[in-house]
């Protein structure tokens, strides 16, 4: 059987491209709706570094003012000259919406970190409260790296007083480094001798990351991949982390910056001296 055939008229091939125009304007309306429509996700991003040994910010800001991040009172205290610092992630607001457009940008990054919204932000806590957590959880890490670092130097924490001050910054992550920093300013690497040569660091400029209790236990924090990268940013070649986290501390690794993971306080100044001495076993992932 042939088929019938037919012709359009003029009018009719008007209306035809009329209703696949409209359509067409329809479904791009509907893309580009999508595409600016918030989803629940967070980009994730490198932080701010501190060097646990100076001051912050470093330099200040217009307006600002330094102030010493580590600050000890009740022993005599060491003049250092390596670095030691802490290391940061920072995510969009709790408020802010991330579209499709964002997340389709970011996902391929190198440098920034797309993950559900909850994983950052607890559900059902404004930014208030997410900020009064972390700040609750640097309290006790600082806490924790106090008694860490005197029980460690055998120094009675009723005679030394240790303060630690870094505004902005929540969270546990900094405990090893501020443990770190505080027995550098004690005790340094324990020679008695001045400069570099006493120091932990030996005069390099080292970053790490992981949680600490008062015993010296040495826990994972997150973050990783994004944390080596501002480390690197800041002139770092030696980065701390807890050994959990080896597989993320070595995703996009920034050439260059050198892992040393971690289980315990004692394992961290043990490798610090290894690296400077050039002698015994530095870990490595």
């Amino acid at each position: 059987m042939r088929g019938v055939p037919f012709s359009l008229s003029a009018s009719a091939l008007s209306r035809r491209s009329v209703v696949l125009t409209v359509c067409a304007v329809v479904l791009l309306g509907l893309f580009g709706a999508a595409g600016f429509a918030p989803l629940p996700f967070t980009i994730m991003y490198p932080g701010i570094t501190a060097n646990t040994l100076g001051a912050y910010p470093d330099p200040p800001q217009a307006g600002e003012r330094s102030t010493q991040v580590i600050a000890i009172t009740g022993h005599p205290v060491r003049q250092t000259v390596g670095a030691l610092r802490m290391t940061t992630i920072s995510a969009t607001a709790p408020q802010d919406s991330i579209s499709l457009l964002d997340a389709f940008r970011a996902w391929p990054a190198k440098d920034e970190a797309v993950v559900p919204h909850a994983a950052v932000y607890p559900a059902g806590q404004n930014t208030q409260q997410v900020e009064a957590t972390n700040q609750q959880e640097m309290t006790d890490s600082q806490s924790a790296a106090t008694s860490a670092a005197l029980a460690y130097l055998h120094l009675d924490p009723s005679q030394v007083k240790v303060t630690i001050t870094l505004a902005d910054v929540g969270g546990p992550s900094a405990g090893l480094m501020f443990t770190l920093g505080i027995i550098d300013e004690l005790a340094g690497n324990g020679s008695g001798r001045s400069g570099a040569a006493g120091d932990l660091t030996n005069g390099a400029n080292v970053a790490g990351t992981g949680e600490i209790n008062a015993s010296g236990q040495v826990s994972q924090v997150g973050g990783v991949a994004l944390k080596t990268k501002a480390a690197a940013r800041d002139g770092a070649t030696v980065f701390l982390l807890p050994r959990a986290e080896c597989g993320n501390g070595e995703t996009g690794l920034p050439k260059g910056l050198r892992l040393v993971p971690v289980e315990t306080l004692d394992q961290a100044v043990a490798a610090l001296k290894s690296l400077q001495s050039g002698s015994g076993t530095v870990p490595s992932c």
